[in-house]
């Protein structure tokens, strides 16, 4: 893994040096975790001018193995609660000799960018902009691996949960059970709050469990996700529960399936 990462460190590299910039301070925790492997609470990647440094408000002797940073990084924890990694990095920079640094200004505050500024008066900070979403843009082979495990986790929670009674059972007592079987096939967590909508609840959209049991014929429409580090999966599907379905029900999963198939063919 520790060449994916560094792959990634390189391109982003690559762009810092195109705009001017020999080092670059990367925030936002979506893409420290996608140039770093992982991203503890409040810490920050620096890309600096002879060494990148990951800089972290606190140990990571405790973190799960999937949790842990590239190896070939080096990880520098602040020494006492309540310091402010960015504010350290931007010191480092400039102790490296870097003249200016790339910061991700969409995400910073200003206080923030002010106390970067104070610690360190002779660099100049310039924005990188969303460069590193820019490449996040295109999905390499690790990413879609991880999207597709994450995939079938939800897709193997649905399936246990579709052969036992369902019958009987609550709105809130089957996404429960759903957020659970995620868990226990290896994902981090839901991707959002588990939708399922029996009877006339199953056609709303972002529909809240509640406490309406499962009747008979009722349409079961399931809004699912897992987290697999850090990618987020989305299935939808939709059941009729415990008999054959009824005309009208045939009717209406034939005209979205009409619409959803034209949507497709409309797609460039």
């Amino acid at each position: 893994m520790s060449e994916v990462y560094a792959a990634r460190r390189t391109r982003l590299r690559e762009r810092c040096n195109a705009g001017g910039s020999a080092a670059a301070l990367v925030s936002r925790p979506a893409n420290v975790r996608y140039l770093a492997g992982a991203a503890p609470h409040g810490a920050v990647l620096l890309l600096g001018k002879t060494e990148d440094v990951l800089v972290c408000s606190g140990p990571l002797d405790d973190r799960p193995a999937q949790a842990r940073p590239d190896e070939s990084l080096r990880v520098r924890a602040l020494p006492g609660p309540g310091g402010d990694a960015a504010v350290a990095a931007t010191g480092l920079a400039a102790t490296q000799g870097a003249e200016s640094l790339a910061t991700e200004d969409h995400h910073l505050t200003v206080v923030r960018h002010r106390a970067m500024r104070s610690v360190a008066p002779g660099l100049r900070l310039t924005d990188l902009g969303q460069a590193v979403e820019q490449l996040r843009v295109v999905k390499d082979e690790e990413e879609i691996s991880c999207l597709r495990i994450g995939a079938e986790i939800a897709d193997q929670a649905l399936g246990e949960l579709l052969e036992s009674i369902l019958v009987g059972r609550t709105e809130r007592h089957l996404a429960l059970e759903l957020e659970r079987r995620l868990v226990d096939h290896g994902a981090d967590g839901p991707a959002f709050p588990t939708s399922v909508g029996t009877g006339p609840n199953s056609g709303r959209r972002g529909h809240r469990p509640t406490d309406r049991r499962v009747e008979e014929g009722d349409f079961l429409s399931v809004c699912l996700g897992a987290t697999y580090r850090g990618y987020r999966c989305e299935i939808g599907r939709t059941f009729v529960i415990g008999t054959s379905p009824a005309d009208w029900q045939i009717e209406l999963y034939d005209l979205v399936f009409s619409a959803q198939r034209a949507g497709r063919e409309a797609l460039a």
